[in-house]
């Protein structure tokens, strides 16, 4: 194994990408037991790997398919199921929905998972090995996952209390994953 080889599958950036998918599984396991913080944390840590890994990539030219393909597979995980999961199992324990509005609300995370996936091979698809844009067209994964993140809080501490509710914002942030927005890269 060596770290630096740009055609070892463990080189040090895809190990940082393997890192975030370990956090991301890590973190559902969390959220299924209701430990909604330490899942926060972990999905913390698999968004600062996923910082990472690019970073290192283009540092060491280790910018490959095979890595722009895996980082996906970790945003899918991390930044699009793993944050649907913790939001639904929030509105679940704190709002106490059921029935209709359970239904609802999954239908719409699924709705929410699809189009981050969606967003996710549309990105493959356009981008280049180790080239980075200006501007992000649409909402880019990770920037979504923090905004389900910020209505966990809102709904975590009171300020939402309905699912219907939920399900309309998460579907606003849906939809802008695929929009024609124009969001800046860091």
């Amino acid at each position: 194994m060596n770290l630096f080889d740009k055609n070892d599958r463990f080189n040090i950036a895809n190990l940082v990408t393997y890192l975030n998918i370990t956090m991301g599984v890590m973190a559902i396991y969390f959220i299924v037991k209701g430990d909604f913080f330490t899942a926060i944390v972990l999905a913390w840590i698999g968004g600062a790997c996923d910082i990472a890994d690019g970073k290192l990539a283009r540092k060491y030219n280790l910018s490959t398919e095979f890595g722009i393909q895996l980082d996906s597979f970790a945003d899918f995980l991390s930044f699009v199921v793993m944050p649907a999961f913790l939001l639904f199992y929030a509105v679940k324990q704190y709002v106490g929905i059921s029935g209709v509005e359970e239904l609802v609300l999954g239908l719409v995370f699924i709705w929410y998972i699809i189009n981050g996936l969606r967003r996710l091979v549309e990105f493959n698809l356009k981008v280049d090995v180790g080239e980075v844009e200006k501007f992000f067209e649409g909402v880019p994964t990770p920037l979504g996952a923090i905004l389900l993140w910020i209505l966990y809080l809102l709904t975590a501490y009171g300020i939402i209390g309905s699912g219907y509710i939920i399900a309309i914002l998460v579907t606003t942030i849906a939809w802008s994953l695929n929009s024609k927005l124009k969001i800046p890269h860091p």
